[in-house]
């Protein structure tokens, strides 16, 4: 598996305040990125404010780095306290993501990389971890959720989370990750977020690098399930025209008027790349992970 890597001779245990603030980090380091169509410093939208994703940050950083929690625990109870703090799902698809990369750092031994653990955390997912993860999604009611004619999170699963997973992971880029090793966070998120840090030195508009490479590689299957596939694809041809422009700017805040440009035209045909959003917060949350152990 590609990414970043670092070698040690002994692992270094990690705390879970140390987690929780990387969690923490990575989930304001995805705010204060313009990313266009999402909540973000530049701007609020689609009935979502700045201070709820902040709030929802806050009171999720303690269970999704709870140390003896497991996978499925870890999102439900992250999704329980958004819903009481902010009273709408702001986060569900990056508490999917981020709960399994957790899991991975704190159950590192020496000489194991963090990726390698993500692959045995995927493996030792469980029946009860796929009831907690349905449970936390119908109580997160995320836009398009709608029914399926396998392993509905209405009812109770009688597979593993990551069997749960991979029955999805055709219309869902997130389960996709469950079911492909989290490949989009590990070869393709991590490298592009460290290339971005190198061209611009400078965490927020690397970030929105990242963001647009999301938009650009994938059709965003949060706004393939609200809009169609039609209109996801239109979103990605026009992601991939901004971001050949944005990485060809020398200084990309002289991309800032069109960024801003392109996130009001998001908004105001209500579209919101939520996936992408999702993903830039796991490859944050990773590249943290990876320069922590």
């Amino acid at each position: 598996m590609t990414g970043i890597t670092k070698k040690t001779d002994t692992i270094r245990r990690l705390t879970q305040d140390q987690l929780a603030l990387a969690y923490k980090n990575a989930c304001m380091g995805e705010l204060q990125a313009l990313k266009p169509g999402n909540v973000h410093a530049f701007s609020d939208g689609h009935g979502m404010t700045i201070q709820d994703f902040i709030q929802s940050a806050d009171v999720t950083a303690d269970p999704i780095a709870r140390v003896g929690l497991s996978v499925g625990e870890r999102v439900f109870y992250s999704v329980e306290a958004t819903k009481n703090a902010v009273g709408q799902n702001t986060n569900l698809g990056m508490l999917l993501l981020c709960a399994p990369l957790m899991q991975a750092a704190l159950s590192l031994s020496e000489g194991q990389s963090l990726w390698s653990q993500l692959n045995r955390t995927l493996d030792q997912l469980s029946i009860s971890d796929a009831i907690l993860v349905a449970k936390a999604i119908v109580l997160a009611n995320p836009g398009g959720l709608g029914v399926s004619n396998r392993h509905d999170v209405h009812e109770a699963p009688q597979v593993n989370l990551l069997e749960m997973m991979r029955s999805a992971q055709d219309k869902d880029r997130i389960a996709w990750q469950y079911a492909n090793t989290f490949q989009d966070v590990v070869s393709f998120g991590v490298n592009l977020y460290a290339d971005a840090l190198l061209k611009w030195e400078n965490s927020a508009w690397a970030t929105t690098g990242l963001y647009l490479g999301f938009l650009s590689q994938y059709a965003d299957t949060h706004v393939q399930r609200k809009h169609g596939a039609e209109i996801a694809n239109t979103l990605m041809q026009e992601a991939r025209e901004l971001e050949s422009d944005y990485w060809g700017a020398h200084n990309p805040k002289l991309m800032q008027k069109r960024l801003l440009e392109w996130d009001a035209s998001l908004k105001a045909r209500k579209i919101n790349p939520g996936t992408s959003a999702d993903l830039t917060v796991a490859t944050l949350l990773a590249s943290h992970l990876v320069l922590m152990t």
